[in-house]
């Protein structure tokens, strides 16, 4: 299970998500008080992250945590907990991490029959979404 920070028990401000991958990473912002999130284009450079961090100053950073259909952590799960960490870091912002099973095979869904799909960001929107329906 995924290690929580505290957390107040609804997030006002705005929050960027993320969704890691090792070639590109999915981006989503959204409004704590709405509970709204909306996927942004996906990142390959850290200084991409640095550039959106300026731009939306987010109170929070939330990335998806990568396990198995069973909960168990796999190869992706320690570097999306090592990029977690880099971004609390670098950025002295709190991190939260939420379980991300399916947002792919969701994103996947909700884009069925678009042209230039954004899977990635899409997933990081549903990582939003779920941290808020958390949160509530």
């Amino acid at each position: 299970m995924p290690k929580r920070a505290e957390r107040p028990a609804r997030v006002n401000q705005t929050v960027l998500a993320f969704d890691f991958g090792t070639k590109r990473i999915g981006v989503a912002v959204g409004e704590g008080e709405v509970r709204t999130a909306h996927p942004l284009p996906a990142v390959t450079r850290f200084e991409q992250i640095e550039s959106l961090v300026a731009e939306w100053r987010p109170s929070l950073l939330v990335v998806g945590f990568p396990t198995s259909a069973k909960g168990e952590p796999h190869a992706m799960t320690k570097q999306a907990v090592d990029f977690a960490r880099r971004l609390e870091r670098r950025f002295k912002l709190p991190v939260e991490r939420v379980d991300e099973r399916y947002t792919s095979v969701e994103a996947e869904h909700r884009l069925r029959g678009i042209k230039n799909k954004k899977v990635d960001s899409v997933a990081a929107q549903l990582i939003l979404e779920q941290y808020f329906d958390q949160a509530a």
